[in-house]
């Protein structure tokens, strides 16, 4: 049961992380998010996806708010994931979804699997 909550707690923050550095990323404007959102048309809209990243993360890490969170953060990538397949470029929003898909099922398996008592923090 340790080793459960140990890789409960390293996913949770692997993905928190991954999801709150590329906000950081998008906030900064850093030279290569500005060039590779503009090439797909969302260039203009970086403080709010930056925003929406971090506020959503914040959401998706607190216990009493994480389902919400899981919600909002896997329709941000799935959007993130349509505009990359619509424009043929990189597949960039499938690693942090499915680290927070993972972390989601770890810290609350009725998320996916409805009938199944909710992990004890």
């Amino acid at each position: 049961m340790k080793a459960k909550k140990i890789a409960t707690i390293a996913v949770t923050a692997l993905a928190s992380l991954l999801v709150v550095f590329s906000g950081i990323m998008k906030l900064t404007q850093s030279p290569e998010i500005v060039t590779t959102l503009t090439k797909v048309g969302v260039g203009d809209y970086l403080l709010p996806l930056g925003l929406m990243e971090i506020g959503f993360t914040a959401l998706f890490i607190f216990p009493k708010t994480m389902k919400i969170g899981f919600i909002l953060l896997t329709c941000y990538f799935a959007g993130a994931l349509a505009t990359e397949l619509s424009h043929q470029t990189a597949f960039n929003a499938v690693l942090p979804m499915a680290l927070i898909w993972i972390a989601a099922f770890l810290r609350d398996p009725t998320i996916f699997l409805p009938g199944k008592s909710p992990v004890a923090s």
